[in-house]
């Protein structure tokens, strides 16, 4: 059975995507007739950021994110860009499963909230217990699959109903619990400016001004100093899984810390030439430096992953190389708290 067969006739057009939530963000409002980039979504919506939680386990090792809890992009940009949209959660699973049939046969795609483990059409690799993952529901094939637009593939395609509804409903950190979300109304015109400045800002303030150690380009420096004493603090098995964590939360989790500040810079450019503030494409360009610098620090991590002899002036390497994108990010937020609009 194709794809394009539906019992709901939602003409939806599938759009693959750096990262799932901003992809979803875009999808949806390009459904409902407002024109908006992954990029533009992504910054609008304040998605960059950082944070360590030493005390919050995923996978029994500590968690680390480059980007904003999960719904907060989608959220603020439908905040600011004047959309009013409509979320629900559910504690039955028979209950959301009828929501998500209700709202199809009207003809509305829904964003949903999904483990990536459950989800059949990703390769065995990629099938780990990560819970934030986002993707739209457009229809049902006449044989009762439901159809799917999941931002990370490079086309829409189905999942049958017991293993959507497992997705939905997995345990873990953070618990889906069925959440389904969609536009109610769109604003009949958009300016720009407004919607920018507050992402920016607010994105400003997480790298910059939260108190906690823990968040922003302080967070940074906090994992750095811990990664240095991974070793010594955990054993050398602990070490590699912990630090094994970090190169996936940065490589393999959507587009991950150096792709979220390929997608942030790529939101600065395209914000330049809407208001006509070239000095957002200059820092656009240097974000991109970052990014690199990002990469490179995946890169010597995942060497000291694989030779399962990861010495002590290994992991003191890695920290000074983190320190290193903490401080790049650092003068790079500064500069942008200091544009005028």
């Amino acid at each position: 059975m194709s794809a394009t067969t539906t019992m709901s006739n939602i003409d939806f057009r599938h759009s693959q995507s750096a990262h799932c939530e901003s992809g979803v963000v875009s999808s949806l409002f390009r459904h409902h007739g407002l024109e908006i980039s992954e990029p533009m979504a992504f910054g609008i919506g304040a998605g960059i950021f950082f944070g360590h939680l030493p005390f919050v386990k995923v996978n029994g090792v500590p968690g680390t994110t480059y980007r904003i809890f999960p719904g907060a992009i989608f959220n603020k940009a439908s905040q600011r860009l004047g959309v009013t949209v409509r979320s629900e959660s559910f504690r039955n699973v028979e209950r959301a499963m009828e929501a998500l049939d209700e709202k199809i046969a009207q003809g509305t795609p829904v964003g949903l909230l999904s483990s990536v483990y459950y989800l059949p059409y990703f390769p065995p690799a990629y099938r780990f217990h990560f819970n934030a993952h986002n993707l739209v529901v457009y229809g049902k094939s006449e044989e009762g699959n439901y159809l799917v637009s999941d931002p990370i593939m490079d086309v829409a395609t189905e999942i049958d109903p017991e293993s959507l509804a497992q997705a939905r409903f997995a345990k873990g950190f953070p618990e889906p619990k069925g959440k389904m979300y969609y536009p109610v109304s769109m604003p009949d015109s958009v300016s720009w400016e407004t919607p920018i400045k507050q992402g920016i800002e607010q994105a400003c303030h997480y790298m910059l001004k939260i108190p906690v150690p823990l968040f922003g380009v302080k967070g940074m420096r906090f994992l750095a100093k811990r990664i240095q004493r991974y070793p010594e603090k955990v054993g050398e098995r602990k070490a590699g899984l912990f630090l094994g964590n970090v190169i996936r939360m940065q490589e393999e989790i959507g587009t991950g810390g150096a792709g979220f500040r390929f997608m942030y810079a790529a939101f600065l450019q395209e914000a330049a030439l809407k208001l006509n503030k070239p000095e957002l494409s200059r820092l656009g360009a240097e974000l991109t430096s970052v990014g690199d610098l990002w990469r490179n620090f995946a890169f010597q991590a995942g060497r000291v992953c694989k030779s399962r002899a990861g010495d002590t002036g290994s992991y003191q390497e890695l920290g000074e190389m983190m320190i290193q994108c903490s401080a790049a990010e650092e003068v790079l937020f500064r500069k942008l708290a200091q544009v005028k609009f």
